[in-house]
């Protein structure tokens, strides 16, 4: 699930399709449906200008869909199913993570894939995320562990990609890794029914600031808000919860889903 950065879209992946709904209308049909994946989509992102929609199946591909014509623009063969993509904050590249244990580069220019990492060998990796200047790289595996890569410039004699630490977050499966807004934080989402916030020093040094208890069964995903002041949550146990940031507290719980919360995106009022 993921806003459009203007807030007017919303886009949710049920099954092997992607619904676009749009958010001040009364009505709850969809503006339009992408189907073209052949198994489930597990990751849907959009470009900053809302042209464009990134989309990532088990089905071992990466598509580009032109939302103007709701067509598939452009088609990448990963070769493993697809566990998270998203959008590099030039626009101009995804990263991507898979059940093979790769993470890879993508080059809308170029139309291939540029850079490959494999930090933990055939281990899946799970989530990936992007810090939003652009200047570090976060995975997370399905054994909790996490890896950090700085980002150095394209034109620079420095790797692209350079491994600056890695650490175990979680014992038990990892599910959601995720940088604020403004770099400070990263929250890590586990089967182990917490959120961990960790702070990031400036030389790449994560600490654990807190963790989130509350929830009573696996937590699937988070959201920040604008500012990197709430976190918003979703669990297994049929509910979301916004918590403060500062304090760690939950303010609110959201109630009403009658099965798994697997997936949250955060509107709040910014943008």
């Amino acid at each position: 699930m993921s806003f459009s950065f203007s807030k007017r879209l919303l886009a949710a992946a049920i099954h092997k399709k992607v619904y676009i709904y749009e958010i001040t209308s009364t009505s709850s049909t969809p503006l339009t449906c992408l189907d073209a994946h052949t198994n489930n989509v597990t990751s849907v992102s959009f470009h900053s200008e809302g042209k464009w929609l990134v989309t990532g199946s088990e089905d071992g591909t990466i598509r580009i869909w032109d939302l103007r014509s709701t067509q598939v623009h452009r088609t990448y063969d990963n070769g493993a199913p697809v566990n998270d993509v998203c959008v590099h904050p030039n626009q101009g590249e995804l990263i991507s993570c898979d059940q093979a244990g790769c993470i890879k580069q993508w080059d809308l220019s170029e139309n291939l894939c540029s850079h490959e990492l494999t930090p933990a060998g055939d281990v899946p990796i799970r989530s990936v995320s992007l810090a939003s200047d652009g200047s570090c790289l976060v995975a997370g595996n399905n054994k909790g562990k996490c890896y950090v890569w700085k980002i150095n410039e394209e034109k620079s004699d420095l790797p692209r990609y350079q491994a600056v630490t890695k650490f175990s977050a979680h014992k038990k499966y990892l599910t959601r890794v995720l940088l604020s807004p403004d770099v400070k934080y990263l929250a890590t989402c586990s089967a182990d029914t917490t959120v961990k916030i960790w702070s990031i020093s400036q030389n790449y040094e994560f600490r654990q600031e807190k963790v989130l208890q509350g929830h009573q069964r696996w937590v699937w995903d988070c959201a920040f808000s604008a500012d990197s002041a709430y976190l918003v949550t979703a669990s297994s146990d049929h509910t979301a919860r916004l918590w403060e940031m500062a304090s760690g507290e939950t303010v609110r719980q959201y109630n009403g889903h009658h099965k798994a919360a697997v997936c949250c995106a955060l509107h709040d009022g910014a943008g």
